[in-house]
């Protein structure tokens, strides 16, 4: 799913799941309007991996901060080993960004497309059964 921040919305980032962070990779590119399907593969942005063990099973959420026309960097401010609480600040972009999150298919989304979420308050997707999920 995809979050779009335009100019007006505050761009601190929140880590949309808890865990170790496993993976950091900042890539450099272009700078399209966010809301560009093509802006995820090539603006500059930083991917981000986090799992934790539950049950025995290990999750893995990957999420993508991805600077626009008017954002010219990232700043990530986590590392590879961190220990991130679920809402807890992951960095910044300015102005007109978006923020990509990819969850297993298990996961059941709760927003829809065109709903307003909140870094650290709103619940984007459940782990356990996709059934229910929206559109």
């Amino acid at each position: 799913m995809s979050i779009f921040l335009s100019a007006f919305d505050v761009h601190i980032n929140r880590a949309p799941y808890g865990g170790r962070v496993v993976e950091v990779v900042q890539r450099p590119g272009k700078w399209l309007a966010a809301y560009k399907h093509e802006s995820a593969h090539l603006n500059e942005r930083a991917d981000i991996t986090v799992e934790r063990e539950v049950d025995g099973e290990v999750r893995r959420v990957h999420f993508r901060q991805i600077v626009g026309l008017m954002a010219r960097r990232v700043v990530t401010r986590v590392a590879v080993g961190d220990e991130l609480g679920t809402g807890e600040r992951v960095g910044l972009m300015k102005f007109g960004s978006r923020m990509d999150v990819f969850v297993p298919p298990a996961c059941a989304l709760l927003v829809a497309k065109g709903d307003r979420v909140v870094a650290g308050e709103s619940v984007i997707a459940r782990w356990g059964s996709g059934a229910g999920a929206r559109s």
